[in-house]
């Protein structure tokens, strides 16, 4: 790496005082481990959004994230960080990135980390003075200093009318002696694109093409692109803003999205992705998904469960947002599956079977209950009206319905404890194959179903309040019958409260 950025000559790593605040700030205020989900990566205290730099290095997994520390609402970006040895226990770290330099006074927005034999090498979004470039900083897993020739990609490099404004999110890669970046950005019609440059240094880029661009009606802006392959497929997740509607695969405002694509299997070409782009996420909460490599090979996705438009909290909260239970991807049949990671196995405390259910209106057991759970319900027939009550109390409840008359699935967490008018309900277009099975995965204060193994998942989060822990199955059907199977994953916040 004779001809890249020189690393050996970055300055020695001196905490800034803005660095320092935050770091002060998120020991002195961490909230305590029982007020928080037990194996849902949240922050120490204040805001939090998109991951960032979701990454292996030294025998850890990382994962950055958007951050405010000193509040409960977004503000100023910093970089969170915290590792995980089985991305179920999260340890937390000091803050990685504040921002703090000229290039990046205005927020250390979202980007991707990889290693390198110098190092944990970050490349992140630095805005300062309304505009958006790309700046790279390298660390020990710890601590991180910031290039002093940053930003190392800014308007120059950019084709001629785009601006630099709307230009953000950069994902990196390498490929044999190359580095590819890939990155958002709105151009001169304010359509969204994602656009690919190249280098051979980190330092000098070159633009090479569009890898994606969407007609405006569907996204006024593409966020947090990640370009990976997925057994032999070539793929692009992204995050379209300000989006319309379109029958229930997408809904009003910020979606997340997968398209498969034609690069050639070493990713180093740049053709266009030209396929149909598909939800990544059904539910009500999700957004800025993005993707790493295990060492053991599997590719693993983790998204933001919020929405810009409805950050669901209590107001006795001092922290906001999660992100969801890490997801083992595969491609089956042109679609993107999606199963939780196989470590939540190793956390289970009890398992509670309970088969052979006819549903003839509504059927509850005292053993179906809790907040900490992975439960699965395997229908003996495609599943024509079924609906799913979870943590219900007198005053509570969020339902997942099946209707297959309507050829719909339903979440509608109107009765969940929100205390703002947000939106409440959200609909799925019913598998071509009808609805098998559901696995449900709730910790506190989220639900994430995966339906059919993973052909579809919904994702929602809810506050309510913990002593509302029923299980409420609902239907009438003589002719079906259901298996019940839940895992009790409790124990995994006893874990929590000894790493804290």
């Amino acid at each position: 790496m004779t001809s890249e950025v020189n690393f050996e000559t970055m300055t020695e790593f001196q905490p800034t005082p803005e660095l320092n605040q935050a770091r002060q700030f998120e020991t002195e205020h961490r909230t305590p481990a029982d007020q928080q989900p037990a194996f849902h990566l949240t922050p120490a205290v204040g805001w939090m959004n998109d991951p960032n730099g979701f990454s292996s290095y030294n025998g850890q997994v990382h994962l950055f994230y958007q951050y405010h520390p000193y509040a409960n609402q977004w503000g100023p970006m910093h970089w969170g960080h915290q590792v995980s040895e089985d991305l179920m226990v999260w340890k937390q770290k000091p803050a990685a990135l504040a921002p703090d330099q000229p290039f990046d006074k205005e927020g250390c927005f979202s980007g991707t980390a990889v290693s390198s034999e110098q190092g944990h090498v970050l490349v992140y979004t630095g805005c300062a003075h309304g505009k958006q470039n790309q700046c790279l900083a390298i660390g020990d897993g710890k601590n991180y200093v910031k290039f002093d020739a940053n930003p190392i990609l800014s308007k120059s490099a950019l084709p001629q009318g785009y601006s630099d404004v709307d230009f953000r999110d950069p994902k990196l890669w390498k490929t044999k002696e190359t580095w590819y970046l890939a990155a958002g950005i709105r151009n001169p019609e304010k359509k969204g694109e994602v656009i690919l440059f190249s280098s051979p240094n980190l330092k000098d880029w070159t633009y090479e093409s569009i890898l994606l661009s969407f007609d405006g009606t569907n996204g006024q802006m593409l966020e947090c692109p990640d370009v990976f392959m997925l057994e032999d497929q070539p793929m692009l997740i992204c995050s379209p803003q300000n989006m319309h509607a379109q029958g229930y695969e997408f809904h009003n405002g910020h979606n997340s999205v997968y398209v498969p694509g034609h690069l050639n299997q070493s990713l180093e070409t740049s053709q266009f992705f030209q396929n149909e782009a598909r939800q990544l996420d059904y539910g009500l909460d999700f957004y800025a998904p993005q993707t790493t490599l295990l060492e053991d090979g599997r590719r693993v996705l983790m998204g933001w469960m919020s929405s810009w438009s409805a950050p669901i909290l209590s107001s006795s909260q001092n922290w906001t947002s999660q992100m969801t239970l890490p997801r083992e991807l595969s491609f089956r049949q042109g679609r993107l599956i999606q199963k939780p990671i196989r470590e939540i196995e190793n956390w289970y405390k009890e398992t509670i079977h309970i088969e052979n259910i006819h549903l003839d209106g509504s059927y509850q057991d005292r053993r179906m209950s809790g907040r900490y759970f992975d439960m699965t319900i395997q229908f003996s027939k495609p599943a024509h009206n079924f609906v799913l009550d979870l943590a219900c109390d007198v005053a509570h409840k969020t339902t997942f319905t099946i209707d297959a008359a309507k050829g719909c699935m339903e979440m509608d967490r109107t009765y969940c404890g929100m205390e703002d008018d947000y939106v409440a309900v959200r609909k799925a277009v019913l598998p071509e194959n009808g609805v098998h099975e559901l696995r449900v995965i709730m910790d506190l204060y989220s639900i994430e179903i995966f339906v059919n193994e993973g052909e579809m998942v919904l994702s929602t989060v809810l506050p309510t309040p913990s002593q509302a822990d029923l299980i409420v199955l609902h239907g009438q059907d003589e002719e079906m019958t259901i298996d019940f199977h839940t895992m009790d994953v409790e124990k995994l916040r006893h874990e929590k409260a000894k790493v804290d």
